[in-house]
């Protein structure tokens, strides 16, 4: 595939298919479930929505955490993509400390919807022995500003393939949200968000593309 417009990047945030613990309602955080079944075909099915996209992808980061490499071999296996993988550290997804493995929906009745989301999805909201979402900013950005912001003005497409706060980190910074309204950012599993980028690094366009209505 060959991407037709010139002078330009895109950037594609992908988040991984639902995993046996998203199924769970468990917080998964940095432990390894793989896609469940429905998982898959949702990665199947933004798969050939890519292909659609007729993009071709230079490079594509991830980790090694299996939901995510199933996702990223799913993607390439339906796009038939030959991408340079990376897989650098600083794109994991946040450490949840000691909510790791703990339900959900049974913290959300402990501490209340409005608590709740703020731990979930705000700012800088701290979590024993966990990270905040500001904490995986600070790690992620300098990464995406030194290796990934260059080719992307050099006019490489790139993919990363990863979790719900570490994509939502991202966003952020290149959509340039202000801090309260980060709670409202959101990726569904199978989700990609596809960015235009131009030379300066700035977002031109924006497509969200096999948005689900299943929030985990």
């Amino acid at each position: 595939m060959k991407e037709e417009e010139k002078g330009v990047g895109k950037l594609i945030l992908v988040r991984h298919g639902t995993s046996a613990w998203n199924d769970k309602g468990l917080w998964t955080g940095r432990k390894n479930p793989p896609l469940t079944r429905r998982g898959m075909e949702e990665i199947k099915n933004l798969g050939k929505k890519l292909l659609g996209e007729k993009i071709t992808i230079d490079y594509t980061y991830t980790f090694p955490l299996k939901r995510c490499e199933q996702t990223l071999r799913i993607i390439i296996g339906e796009t038939k993509q030959t991408p340079i993988i990376k897989k650098p550290r600083a794109l994991i997804e946040r450490n949840y400390g000691i909510y790791t493995g703990k339900n959900k929906w049974e913290i959300q009745k402990k501490l209340g919807p409005k608590k709740f989301k703020e731990l979930r999805r705000g700012w800088n909201v701290p979590i024993p022995r966990g990270e905040t979402l500001k904490d995986v900013y600070a790690r992620e950005i300098p990464y995406y500003k030194k290796e990934i912001l260059p080719k992307l003005k050099g006019q490489k497409n790139i993919m990363i393939v990863s979790s719900n706060n570490a994509l939502r980190a991202i966003i952020k910074y290149i959509e340039k949200i202000p801090v309260e309204k980060i709670p409202h950012v959101e990726l569904t599993t199978g989700e990609a968000r596809i960015y235009t980028i131009d030379s300066r690094g700035s977002v031109l366009r924006k497509k969200i593309i096999n948005k689900n209505k299943r929030k985990v």
